[in-house]
């Protein structure tokens, strides 16, 4: 029987935002093992993220890296048994960190300053707690802190953290606000801190500290629906041989202000009855304590937390509506899920004014935009940037903006890296903003002067002392023992170049055209024939002998070892395949990257690569590899992705704590899924095609440019059905394995018929 599935009459007679969408989020995926989630609450690319804080880990040990830190980029991990406090900024899924900041925690009995420890709750002011009393939903989190039988709820807006403590039966209720913690926390981490008690309910201050930002401030507002009887405070700072004067006043009692690099802060409440709430609000701001107080004023002015909760709820169904599904219960929570992680980053960095704070450490007012941060580009260029530009392309456009603004304020005259809170901190390896602007640039989205910013992506590209380009200028290729990395950051170097030619084609720029595509080869200079493999090049010219194409310690690639790394070409996959003797040889080395064992001794030492993500020697949980199997697509045996995608789609992604098979990087993970389940996947952003694989949906409908709808549906759908047999578009077949992007923003309906056995004469 021909089963079709579709829900356009469904999201036409109900509309999608009309649908509960928010039942299928589950932010709790991602929080055990690798993921690095957080479970607590956000508003959609907000500037707060609200979260509990399950240890205090420190970034060092015995003067070195602690290895452990690792687990807590989040500030979560779901096997713990306690939470110290909530703090307000958080990355989600990212394998190094920062941020962390101003800790609340909600006490009764006598008052206790320090943490205490995991093993040792009761020696501190944590709290035990249990999954049990534990709720995390879109914009909510809630669990009960057992050692005070405190109900903790947590909401967000854009610019405000908002909290509400129902205490019980007390003698004594106290608010820790400890501006001492951290994420990557170390001793020196905080430069300074200063508060101010305004009146008995606001508060007001900052934090500057020193970590993955190394120049970065963050200002605050908070306020309290219960005005607070006495405060207080320790300073822990050490002392040193200057302190001035101040000692005149006893500072830890009632004291209206106080500043130092270490300090933990208390509000004392009294007594409450059983049932008593307090709500607190907190506002946060990168430029100053009294645009905190207005983003606070504007986005939070009254004290109904369900109100500000179901607000929140509202605007992330109206977000997650943007692609509506069909499916199983299962399918819709990992895809709402997915949706939900795609949509935390990047987040808005600018006050409810249009303030923020520049590069070049200067006030800056966003004209006509709204400013962004939290640019993992080495993650989000491959398939996150490509869906905001189908289904939030005014939204990509403000970030494309918000990188060029980056390139202006920047000292170094450098489009972004890895950039966050007004800070470049170079991670990663690669340019990769320039495949975001080129791929803008293409597809014609936004109103930026599109010139301007080829002029951008030019000049970062030729910024010969950053990173080995001068070399990959001057040779064709970076010598590693010169660069580490030099391999790898060859390879995409390659493929950022190549975006930048497409966009100068676009531009009618011959001349950058030219260069950059002869640049955009340069991946073949690292390609030893006598192996099959690319090969650590030396200065001499020769290939470097000792060499392991299994290893991912010191062999010349970034998190990744030479057999995934080879197939990075996403630019030229042709090229790539000819290089290897064509599809008689390709296809099986291909094959055999999914079958092969892999010992962990491989990965051993590279802590963003573990068993949780591998299958064979495909390792779906670091990104270099996510458009591998797609590479199909390009040879005589295309069907054979379908069902690998499949595959990686059931084992890398589950409804369960433990969900997910590497860090999420804010939320690139998360859009692999969503592209792969609608059935295809932009394996070279910086050109128009989207490459067909298997949808795992029934049916979906997304939400694009001017009002219009692209519908996928699907006939025979079913977990056993993997195989693509035929494929129409608007009702016609479609002879070939891509579509388009002015297709899909055209509107329209892109259906699959699907089969259990491989349809082999599938796109032709």
């Amino acid at each position: 029987m021909r089963k079709l599935f579709t829900v356009a009459l469904t999201l036409t007679a109900l509309g999608a935002s009309a649908q509960n969408l928010v039942q299928y989020v589950h932010p709790i995926i991602g929080t055990q093992r690798m993921g690095h989630t957080f479970p607590g609450a956000t508003a959609p690319f907000g500037m707060v993220q609200l979260s509990p804080e399950t240890d205090t880990i420190s970034y060092e040990q015995d003067g070195h890296y602690n290895p452990k830190m690792y687990e807590y980029c989040a500030g979560y991990q779901y096997d713990d048994k306690t939470i110290v406090g909530f703090s307000h900024t958080h990355f989600s899924g990212t394998g190094h960190s920062d941020l962390g900041d101003f800790l609340i925690m909600p006490t009764t009995g006598a008052l206790r300053l320090n943490p205490g420890t995991a093993t040792e709750p009761g020696s501190g002011f944590r709290s035990r707690f249990s999954h049990d009393n534990e709720t995390a939903e879109a914009d909510y989190y809630r669990v009960k802190l057992e050692d005070y039988n405190i109900l903790a709820e947590l909401t967000a807006t854009t610019r405000v953290g908002v909290h509400r403590y129902t205490f019980p039966a007390a003698d004594q209720a106290h608010i820790i606000l400890d501006l001492m913690y951290g994420i990557y926390n170390y001793d020196d981490k905080n430069v300074w801190t200063y508060l101010r008690v305004v009146n008995d309910t606001l508060v007001e201050g900052y934090r500057e500290t020193s970590g993955w930002a190394r120049t970065r401030t963050l200002y605050f507002a908070l306020t309290f629906s219960r005005p607070f009887t006495s405060y207080g405070n320790r300073n822990y700072t050490r002392r040193t041989a200057y302190h001035g004067f101040w000692g005149k006043f006893n500072q830890g009692s009632n004291f209206p202000e106080v500043a130092g690099r270490q300090i933990r802060a208390f509000f004392n409440f009294g007594g409450t009855r059983a049932g008593d709430a307090i709500v607190l609000k907190m506002a946060l701001s990168p430029v100053s304590m009294d645009n905190a107080l207005q983003n606070l004023r504007a986005e939070a002015p009254g004290w109904d937390f369900d109100a500000i909760k179901a607000a929140g709820q509202s605007a992330w169904n109206q977000q997650l509506s943007r692609i509506a599904i069909d499916g199983a219960d299962s399918d819709k929570v990992n895809f709402y899920t997915s949706e939900y992680h795609a949509f935390i980053n990047p987040t808005i960095y600018q006050d409810i004014n249009g303030q923020y704070k520049g590069l070049d450490k200067e006030v800056h007012t966003a004209d006509g935009f709204t400013n962004y941060t939290t640019f993992s580009l080495w993650d989000t260029h491959r398939a996150l940037h490509p869906l905001f530009n189908l289904i939030e392309p005014a939204r990509n456009a403000d970030m494309v903006r918000s990188m060029l603004e980056h390139f202006h304020q920047s000292p170094e005259h450098m489009l972004p890296i890895w950039s966050n809170s007004a800070n470049e901190n170079w991670c990663m390896t690669g340019y990769h903003s320039v495949s975001v602007i080129c791929d803008a640039i293409v597809k014609g989205i936004g109103s930026f002067d599109r010139s301007a910013a080829l002029d951008a992506c030019v000049t970062t590209a030729r910024h010969r002392d950053y990173d080995g380009i001068g070399d990959y200028i001057d040779r064709g290729y970076i010598p590693t023992d010169k660069n580490g990395n030099g391999v790898s950051t060859t390879l995409e170097y390659a493929y950022d170049d190549w975006c930048i030619a497409q966009a100068a084609r676009k531009l009618g720029r011959s001349d950058i055209y030219d260069e950059f595509l002869k640049r955009s080869l340069n991946y073949r200079n690292v390609w030893d024939p006598s192996i099959g493999f690319m090969r650590p090049r030396l200065s001499d010219g020769t290939f470097r002998v000792a060499f392991d194409p299994l290893s991912t310690i010191n062999e010349g690639f970034i998190e990744g070892n030479s057999w995934n790394y080879s197939l990075y070409v996403p630019h030229d996959p042709a090229g790539l395949i000819a290089l290897m003797g064509g599809n008689k040889r390709f296809v099986p080395h291909l094959d055999s990257l999914f079958t092969m064992d892999l010992p962990d001794k491989y990965f051993a030492e590279t802590e963003d690569i573990t068993r949780d993500g591998i299958i064979g020697n495909y390792v779906h949980g670091n990104e270099p590899s996510h458009h591998d199997i797609y590479l199909y697509d390009f040879t005589n045996e295309p069907w054979k992705a379908q069902a690998l995608i499949r595959m990686v789609m059931w084992r890398m992604y589950k409804p369960t704590p433990d969900g997910l098979g590497g860090n999420d990087d804010t939320g690139q993970m998360s859009a692999w899924y969503i592209f792969s389940a609608l059935g295809f996947y932009p394996v070279s952003p910086g050109d128009d095609k989207y490459w067909l694989g298997s949808p795992s949906v029934r049916s979906a409908v997304l939400s694009v440019t001017g009002g219009k709808k692209f519908t996928v549906s699907t006939v025979n759908q079913g977990p056993l059905n993997v195989y693509v047999q035929k494929v129409s578009l608007n009702g016609a077949p479609l002879h070939r394995l891509y579509i388009t992007y002015d297709e899909i923003t055209a509107g329209g309906t892109l259906e699959f018929t699907m089969g259990a056995k491989p349809n082999k004469h599938i796109g032709q």
